[in-house]
């Protein structure tokens, strides 16, 4: 008997032990680790990633290769189009700063609240023209390789544009393509790009076929033609690349993409393209156990992965163990209020009145938080706090506040069970991006928009963003996010860096809505509080948080609703049951995550990608 107590004894040592030093089990991973000295690149599409390669083998430098696999990932759809937005995290080792890229678009001239409600609707539509912002990716992309880069817009746009000439489509594009084709068909100029078989019974490309993008090669090419001509007057490498930003923003290519946005039904104007301008931003940060960790501003979720981290600070998470149900319950609460917090108080700081960032981000304000989780059961009645008393001001939406307390305001978006169109919304997918050179220059991207089923913009083969559904009409939903022009829509898109010791530590990002930064979130501690290696912190098994407001769609929550991994223990989903979650599960729960870990002590770089979809990278 004693003989048996004490082996049980050793066998709940070491499940514990386990639970807190992952590092030393040997864990199989589906992908191998990916390993390099000189460069690494990473991001949603193999062909994309080896588009940075070239970049790379051509003595281009992390921004560089960056720039060629957006363009790459853009041409060839990978959940996103030239027409799409941009968001960028760049690491200097010159400054040895974090820079922020904001190249996201804005609501056009005319998309106000009244216009909408006038059309019946309780949200800007998902699709069409009339769902497009502005475009940014262009813009992102020209800027940072302006600013940041070494190398001509001509060198690299050359993976992108022998793309446009055409390259073999890949099948999940092409199975969306047809999917989706009674809605491309509304639109023509998608029609003529998308369905190469009109009439047939597959209308959309097959895979392996060479899809050709005549009218995106030739907006390409006027982009590139417009380097060359400043070049040749001696114009400075930057100065000629900004002339190419200015003839897609300001000249003819603007003047298409009005003109075939308005033909269709949509807003854009001419005015609203040359008056949109890309932001270089400070980023936000919080430090989490010695980590600086970086997120952009308030016009993404960002900051809400760095207030969640600041609520768990007030917790032992090793302690707990590894998925175990109280870290499982603890993460999920702590996401919740931070969640609650974006879903009220986050919109683009660019206009009044100034989001709370300095309460919701400070360790007082987390404590307190921290506070309301309730370590037996789910609190469905979770919502905003009030953070301006942590930074000495008066909250100006205190009655909306109130009344989102009183549930007045948002129970009438509350479902007891997700709907499949709710998880298709609130998991809809782009792609990121994840490069890495040996000067020490790091990006981290999560570029989206016009996604399949895109409305082209006239002969452009540019596709319109679908980032206006982002925005709401009501300020009772959202103070600070409601739409009016010229105005950003607060977006899920979220890509993350972190430092130690003042040097590159991880970058990382991952695609999927709301899904982004709770399984960020979880990859984070996965590395920092169970050292995994990266590729198993990309892989592991994570679980998902219903309970936060969908950015898309109907923008519906389901309280209580959690989504774990197929392998999750019974009695872990016994008690999960019993403190209030209404469980679902997915076989592959771990991203896609792309990530870079710094490996100072070797000197090279490790890579990351989850074993969910078809991201993965290649380094030197």
């Amino acid at each position: 008997m004693i003989k048996n107590i004490a082996s049980l004894m050793l066998i709940a040592l070491a499940l514990q032990a386990s639970a807190q030093s992952f590092n030393n089990l040997p864990v199989l991973t589906q992908k191998p680790p990916l390993h390099g000295k000189h460069w690494m690149a990473i991001t949603g599409k193999p062909l994309a990633a080896t588009a940075g390669s070239m970049i790379f083998t051509r003595g281009g430098n992390a921004v560089d290769a960056a720039c060629a696999m957006l363009a790459a990932t853009c041409t060839m759809w990978d959940v996103l189009s030239w027409g799409g937005e941009t968001q960028a995290l760049i690491y200097n080792p010159k400054t040895k700063k974090v820079i922020a890229i904001n190249a996201l678009g804005v609501a056009p001239t005319g998309a106000t609240a009244t216009f909408f409600k006038d059309k019946g609707m309780k949200y800007p539509p998902e699709f069409g023209p009339l769902a497009a912002v502005t475009p940014g990716t262009p813009g992102g992309l020209l800027t940072m390789l302006a600013e940041f880069g070494t190398m001509s817009l001509k060198e690299v746009l050359a993976p992108a544009l022998q793309m446009a000439e055409g390259y073999p489509i890949e099948a999940q594009t092409a199975n969306s393509i047809e999917r989706a084709k009674e809605q491309i068909k509304q639109w023509p100029y998608s029609k003529k790009v998308f369905l190469t078989h009109p009439g047939e019974k597959r209308e959309a490309p097959n895979a392996g076929e060479i899809f050709i993008q005549k009218d995106l090669s030739i907006t390409m090419q006027k982009m590139i033609e417009a380097e060359q001509a400043a070049l040749k007057k001696g114009k400075s490498r930057k100065d000629a690349i900004y002339a190419a930003y200015d003839r897609f923003y300001k000249g003819d290519i603007a003047r298409e993409i009005a003109r075939g946005t308005q033909e269709q039904g949509g807003l854009i104007t001419e005015k609203d393209l040359a008056e949109w301008k890309v932001k270089i931003e400070e980023p936000t940060m919080t430090n989490y156990r010695g980590v600086e960790v970086y997120k952009l501003q308030q016009w993404t979720q960002g900051p809400a992965m760095l207030q969640t981290l600041n609520i768990l600070e007030n917790f032992n998470l090793r302690e707990m163990g590894y998925n175990s149900t109280r870290y499982i319950h603890t993460v999920y609460q702590a996401m919740n209020l931070a969640f609650a917090d974006r879903d009220f108080y986050y919109g683009d700081p660019a206009f009044a009145p100034e989001e709370p960032m300095q309460g919701l981000l400070s360790k007082d304000y987390a404590r307190e938080r921290s506070k309301l989780i309730n370590p037996d059961a789910n609190d469905p009645r979770i919502g905003p706090g009030d953070p301006y008393p942590f930074e000495g001001k008066q909250n100006p939406h205190l009655e909306i506040l109130n009344r989102w307390k009183n549930r007045q305001a948002y129970d009438f978006r509350v479902r007891t069970s997700p709907t499949e169109k709710f998880l298709d919304d609130f998991a809809a997918g782009t792609t990121s991006i994840e490069t890495a050179d040996k000067e020490g220059w790091v990006v981290s991207v999560t570029p989206s928009g016009g996604w399949v089923p895109a409305c082209i913009a006239g002969n452009t083969g540019v596709g319109l963003s679908q980032r206006m559904q982002s925005f709401v009409l009501d300020p009772e939903e959202n103070p600070f996010n409601v739409v009016e022009p010229g105005k950003r829509p607060r977006v899920t898109l979220t890509p993350s860096m972190a430092l130690k010791d003042g040097k590159p530590y991880l970058s990382f990002a991952k695609q999927a809505g709301d899904e982004q930064d709770q399984l960020l979130i979880q990859f984070f501690l996965n590395m920092v509080e169970f050292g995994m290696t990266v590729q198993e912190a990309c892989e592991a098994p994570s679980f998902k948080t219903q309970q936060m407001y969908s950015s898309f769609g109907d923008h519906e929550k389901v309280v209580g609703g959690l989504v774990l991994n197929s392998a999750m223990p019974p009695w872990v989903r016994k008690d999960l049951s019993r403190m209030g979650y209404k469980l679902s599960y997915q076989d592959r729960t771990s991203g896609p995550i792309n990530a870079i870990w710094f490996d100072w002590m070797h000197g090279s770089f490790w890579g990351g990608s989850s074993n969910h979809g078809e991201d993965y990278g290649i380094g030197w």
